[in-house]
């Protein structure tokens, strides 16, 4: 058999329109996203399919978006006899690998990623904070980099993408002095990334003791796969551990490139996006290009990925 991993994409995939093909030719799906409008008290099937894009960025919007646009996906895959033999997400994916791996119900996941957004939205004043990628820069040179910032501009390294993709974030201003710095320093790109808050940086800390009060509120069981997390880039499946890397997730680094080395090491034969967009995909051709890629983002994708699967069985 061979064995694959199911990733699942965080904030930024989001698309208007986003599930609405699977939504069209699949009752399983229709039913889902009625489920989820219930949920959560808000009209999210229409946020997703007909917008507006500024209303589906709204981090409280976006989050349970992707989370629901992954597990329509994911419900048509288990339907279909195929599940992962472990998983990783992107920041917020991560909430959708738990949900693949049964630590998580759907039911109790959704509601609490729109809460996650809501937290980290009045974590820090809205519009204040920043994120950008930096391209060609190695973790080391961007530290080395951010030691000359004032003590009052405050930038932490967010994302560990892949080779020459690292995303910092912080304060506006600190990541306005730190893009010049950086591109001082040898930095090819500095792309402003088209957030609402300093996400997985010590700014979002003021959400710490909200977050960790609902993640209390929440039943947790043992994961039936390894999923790889984010804050160690180690599989965990104990449900203790798991609660206790979601919270340092928050303001850690998502270390998704040594997530992805190691789930090569652990002998993954294939990767399989499941949710929206290609962005992962992407990423993991980059970590190690002959590594086998699917991104499930329509039923033509579904199709194929599933005939792939099935073909030597």
């Amino acid at each position: 058999m061979r064995r694959i991993a199911f990733m699942f994409p965080g904030q930024g995939s989001q698309t208007v329109g986003m599930g609405k093909s699977f939504y069209e030719e699949y009752p399983e799906v229709q039913e889902l996203f009625r489920e989820a409008d219930q949920l959560l008290d808000v009209d999210i099937s229409t946020i997703m399919f007909e917008g507006s894009k500024e209303k589906l960025t709204e981090t409280e919007n976006a989050q349970p978006a992707l989370l629901l646009s992954s597990i329509a996906v994911h419900t048509l895959l288990v339907k279909e006899g195929i599940k992962p033999d472990m998983a990783v997400g992107h920041s917020l994916g991560e909430y959708s690998s738990l949900v693949a791996a049964e630590a998580i119900s759907f039911q109790e996941a959704l509601p609490l990623v729109a809460s996650r957004g809501k937290l980290m939205e009045e974590a820090f004043p809205k519009g204040k904070g920043a994120m950008a990628a930096v391209l060609g820069m190695s973790e080391e040179d961007i530290k080395q980099s951010l030691q000359h910032l004032n003590e009052d501009e405050v930038v932490d390294i967010a994302n560990l993408n892949c080779p020459g993709q690292i995303v910092i974030s912080g304060s506006k201003e600190g990541i306005e002095t730190a893009s010049k710095l950086l591109k001082e320093n040898g930095a090819k790109r500095v792309l402003p990334l088209n957030v609402s808050g300093p996400f997985h940086s010590r700014l979002m800390q003021a959400a710490n003791e909200q977050f960790s009060k609902k993640l209390n509120d929440i039943e947790f069981n043992e994961a039936r796969i390894p999923v790889y997390a984010n804050v160690s880039a180690q599989p965990v499946t104990e449900k203790e551990e798991i609660k206790d890397l979601l919270i340092r997730q928050l303001y850690s680094p998502v270390r998704f490139e040594e997530s992805i080395r190691n789930m090569i090491d652990a002998g993954v034969d294939a990767f399989v996006e499941v949710g929206n967009g290609k962005v992962l995909s992407g990423l993991v051709k980059k970590i190690n290009r002959n590594v086998k890629t699917f991104a499930v983002q329509d039923p033509a994708s579904l199709n194929d990925f599933i005939s792939w699967y099935k073909e030597d069985l």
